[in-house]
């Protein structure tokens, strides 16, 4: 490390230190914690922009799917949870008999949902590939109006065919349940840490899609096709109660690491103040061994054949033509790359709050706030997006409190007279985190434009 990274590891330690202080140590780790995921985030995000000059403004939509994968992987399925409430009840001295024939009612129809569920999902799949398949295949063999006439009685048919058996079953399942987290399908119960993996997976098999629909256009386009888009796939996370709980949120979702509240429990029986921070600790150890692999194996691909190609084609894209490079093709292997480490992101935030609530992805919001953590560490330089993901996270979580203090301080010993424009000015407190980061951002490109840690050229 040079000099400038390591004063500006230190400045970042001291202002943590000085937080848990102040504002006490689970703050401190709370937020160092998010700041941590928010470095994947950037770190994603900078393999998209930074490697390659790709301005992705759909990044919600890839942590949003990170998130639904926690959902499907890991939580438990409703159903099953049925059957074993069931089985627990008439075991019990306390037999609810009105819960036990309400569930033994229900469970015959969510099975039969389920099935017609995925028949229906099936038969969707089936016509989509023996549309292609006949468009692909068939072109030397029936004549273009034929193939146009038969590929659309087939598409009409399959559709119909389709809701006919999903939207029955999709009412029953949305309709039926146990225990808060129910009127859904349910997830697979595998552990948490596999889901983030498949979060990746899932975004990964978003970004392909979108590539091929998008990476065509220009910058400017591509930014507004992957903002419609990531609209288009969290409006369908909101409303698809049946798979994702839509607006009702997922609680309880599991965590890959003793909970504070089992720590206050024996064997450990710690306080509340030092379980919550052992919890964080252990957390923050979690995500910075992710961290640290994704760094090394970034920097190992950046510092490559294929990192040097990627960078020639962001700087020239003509020249890069010129030479034979496939560049969409390239593009597309960087957009899925990204979308990856977005996607585990996505999955890391909603297991720290233990929760999916599709309401809080808001993309013009967040993805505006992740692009400065890049701007700002440094584009092109993925140990610069980690320090501006966490150092950009601080600021945005303290941005708030800090007005409120100042404005606190501004009230008691100028506006003592004037208690409407004391209120009017307390009330703006929460609006200075937009303010604070568009001061940021332009101090940085004022006077470091290449960000705090500049993207060094030139092979090692």
């Amino acid at each position: 490390m040079d000099k400038r990274t390591i004063f500006i590891f230190t400045a970042l330690t001291l202002l943590f230190i000085l937080t848990g202080i102040i504002q006490g140590w689970s703050t401190s780790l709370n937020i160092l914690n998010i700041g941590l995921i928010s470095a994947v985030l950037a770190l994603g995000l900078n393999i998209q922009w930074g490697y390659a000059g790709l301005f992705n403004a759909g990044v919600m939509a890839f942590t949003a799917l990170g998130a639904i994968a926690c959902v499907l992987i890991s939580m438990p399925w409703v159903t099953n949870v049925m059957i074993s409430s069931v089985i627990s009840l008439q075991e019990t001295a306390e037999i609810n008999q009105q819960v036990i024939n309400q569930l033994q009612k229900e469970i015959p129809l969510r099975l039969d949902a389920e099935r017609k569920i995925l028949l229906s999902w099936f038969i969707g799949g089936a016509t989509g590939i023996l549309s292609w398949f006949i468009n692909r295949n068939l072109k030397n063999i029936l004549p273009k109006k034929i193939r146009f006439l038969l590929i659309t009685v087939i598409l009409i048919a399959g559709l119909l065919l389709f809701r006919t058996l999903f939207e029955p079953a999709k009412s029953i399942i949305e309709s039926t349940g146990f225990g808060d987290n129910s009127k859904y399908l349910g997830g697979l119960g595998l552990p948490i840490l596999f889901s983030w993996i498949v979060g990746g997976i899932f975004a990964v098999i978003a970004a392909w899609i979108i590539g091929h629909i998008a990476l065509g256009l220009s910058s400017d386009y591509l930014a507004i096709a992957t903002l419609g888009i990531s609209e288009i796939v969290i409006a369908l996370l909101k409303n698809e109660n049946w798979l994702t709980r839509g607006t009702l949120n997922v609680a309880g979702l599991p965590s890959p690491i003793p909970t504070a509240l089992s720590l206050q429990g024996p064997p450990y029986s710690l306080s509340v103040d030092s379980s919550l921070i052992i919890n964080k600790i252990i957390f923050a150890l979690v995500i910075t061994t992710f961290l640290c692999a994704f760094l090394w194996l970034c920097h190992k691909s950046l510092n490559s054949p294929w990192g040097r190609m990627m960078r020639a084609i962001r700087d020239n894209e003509e020249s890069a033509l010129a030479m034979g490079k496939n560049v969409v093709k390239r593009h597309r292997q960087i957009f899925m790359l990204g979308s990856f480490l977005l996607g585990v992101g996505g999955a890391m935030l909603a297991t720290h709050v233990l929760q999916f609530d599709p309401g809080q992805y808001r993309p013009l919001r967040y993805t505006f706030v992740i692009y400065v953590m890049v701007i700002v560490g440094g584009s092109g330089n993925n140990l610069g997006s980690i320090i501006g993901g966490i150092l950009i996270w601080f600021v945005w979580v303290q941005a708030e409190p800090a007005a409120y203090w100042i404005f606190q301080l501004i009230s008691e010993n100028i506006f003592l007279s004037q208690e409407t424009l004391s209120e009017t000015l307390m009330s703006r407190a929460p609006q200075m985190r937009t303010l604070v980061m568009g001061i940021v951002l332009l101090t940085v490109l004022r006077f470091a434009p290449r960000g705090l840690l500049p993207e060094k050229l030139g092979k090692k």
